[in-house]
Order: structure tokens, then sequence, then C-alpha cells
């Protein structure tokens, strides 16, 4: 189920980037489910029973986002992972913190139930290229604030025609420096699928407090200048297959993200839950209570 489930961004930074940052993991466990509609309302409660076990059982930790713009009814969960044993790990801890909190077939059960509740799952391991990415934060703390306080996140896919992934590698090495050359730039990471995908597939990340962050931001022509976007323009042609993008927003309803990330912005990931309130007492409520005069009381 959602122990594929995982913590957001498909990202990556530079291989300048200090060991603080990279010691965060070299993967990304990406989960993609597109739910029915009328099992919306089951897909979340299930999930966040999910959240509830690992949470209290030291299972997975993961960031969940939800499309905005892109095909409908779409929620991506993503997991960071140092290595491919980790992956085992963490599958493991969250097997047996579902376990311990449900018992093994009720575990079983809310599995198959949340399988009914999808029209397609896909699962994705994409190794972040930090040697590609863009102005990443400077350490682990300045990484997980950025995070922490992002709401929005666009990625765009782009699949790599075969024979042609060095050509492209090359072309983003040329955007990554004239990007932070430029005072106006904003970080971009970029990842590479390594397991469950067709030919080579290339993210390409950027996330914003708000959707507003997109406007007037500097363009790849703005970037590169007129004759290194025609280059972009000619090596893309050639390398590139197709590309699609999407805009997601982040659902801390449905995460459960590691404590440095939700400690950026609590109040964001791990809202107080609703008080009802309470209605004032009514004046004919407030005279019920008054004693009654002698005369209206029961009689012996």
């Amino acid at each position: 189920m959602l122990r594929r489930a995982i913590w957001a961004l498909v990202v990556t930074v530079c291989l300048a980037a200090p060991m603080a940052v990279h010691a965060q993991g070299d993967y990304l466990d990406v989960y993609i489910v597109k739910v029915k509609p009328e099992k919306l309302a089951d897909f979340q409660t299930l999930t966040k029973k999910w959240i509830d076990a690992n949470r209290k059982h030291n299972g997975d930790t993961w960031i969940a986002m939800e499309t905005v713009y892109g095909e409908g009814n779409v929620y991506q969960f993503t997991s960071i992972r140092k290595d491919y044993a980790d992956i085992d790990k963490v599958n493991e801890a969250a097997m047996a913190a579902a376990n311990k909190a449900f018992g093994k077939e009720m575990a079983e059960k809310m599995e198959r139930d949340f399988q009914n509740c999808l029209v397609w799952s896909r699962s994705e391991l994409r190794r972040r290229r930090w040697d590609l990415s863009r102005k990443a934060p400077m350490d682990a703390a300045a990484y997980a604030k950025f995070i922490g306080e992002s709401r929005v996140l666009r990625t765009t896919a782009v699949h790599i025609r075969t024979g042609h992934v060095p050509e492209f590698e090359a072309l983003l090495k040329e955007t990554k420096e004239a990007g932070e050359r430029a005072a106006n730039a904003q970080p971009l990471f970029v990842s590479q699928v390594v397991e469950g995908t067709k030919g080579a597939t290339f993210y390409v990340t950027s996330l914003r407090t708000s959707v507003g962050g997109f406007d007037n931001n500097p363009t790849m022509r703005d970037i590169l200048g007129e004759e290194g976007f025609k280059k972009f323009q000619q090596v893309s042609a050639e390398s590139v297959e197709h590309s699609e993008s999407t805009l997601f927003r982040f659902a801390p309803q449905l995460s459960n993200p590691p404590e440095e990330i939700a400690s950026a912005s609590a109040d964001f990931w791990h809202p107080k839950p609703m008080m009802a309130a309470t209605a004032k007492p009514k004046a004919a409520a407030a005279k019920s209570a008054e004693v009654k005069p002698a005369s209206d009381k029961p009689k012996p």
C-alpha cells in the first residue's frame, strides 16, 4: 500500500553541494496513484490510518501531493532512500508498523481495500542528479526548511530518445551553469528514473511557496541568451522524444514527513484538529434552569 509511498519532490542538487545535503539520500522512492472518484473518501481514510500506524510505530515517512494541473485524482507519495538496501529496511519497518497497529490480517485487508480504491498505480525509483541541478540549499537544515516551507511543486517528465542521453545531460549541465550565474534564477532539481519506466526519463522540478511564485520567473531565453537558447532548442529537438508537465499541491493530511521537514512549518504539516464551537446558552434555557415558584411545584 503506502509502504512505497513517500516524501515529495523530484529533486536533486549539484555535485558541489555539501556532504550534509548528500547525506539525506541519493534516491527518491515514488508511488503514484489515480483514485476512483467514488472512492476518494475511502482512499483518504485508509491513508490516514496508515499514517497513524507509521507515526506510532516508527515506520516510513513521506510527503504526499495531489494534482492541481494534470490528470485528475492523481496523488504522488515520495520518500527519501539512502540506497537500495534502505528500500528493504524501510518497507519492512512500514509493514511491521501496520501489523502492530492493526494485526496482520487486518493490515492485509486494508491493503486490498486500498488497491480497490485505485484506477492504476505506478512505482518509480529515481536517482537524484546532484550534478545537473542548480542552486540547492547549502546544508541539510536549509534544505529541510526549503522543502518544509514549500506548498506547490511543478515537475516536467522528459523522455529521452534512445542513444541521446549524453547530449541531454551535457545540455542540462550548460543550463545549470548559466542558471547559477543568473541572480534571479530559482532552484531547479533534476532526478533520473533508474527503476520502473521504459527508456530514459528525467524529471526537472521546481518548488514554490504558492502558485503565484511561478509568476515573473526568468525564461530559458533570459538565462541562456539568444545563442544559448537556439542551441537548447536544437539539442532538445534531437534528444527529447516527448515531455509532460504536472503541477502538484502538497497534501499535509496525507503526508507523514520527516520531523526536520515538518518542524519548518508545523502548523501546515501537523495542523491541530478543529475544536467544535460551544454554543452559548440561550436566555430561555437559562430561565429554565431557575427554581420554579412554589405554586408551580408538584403537590405532594
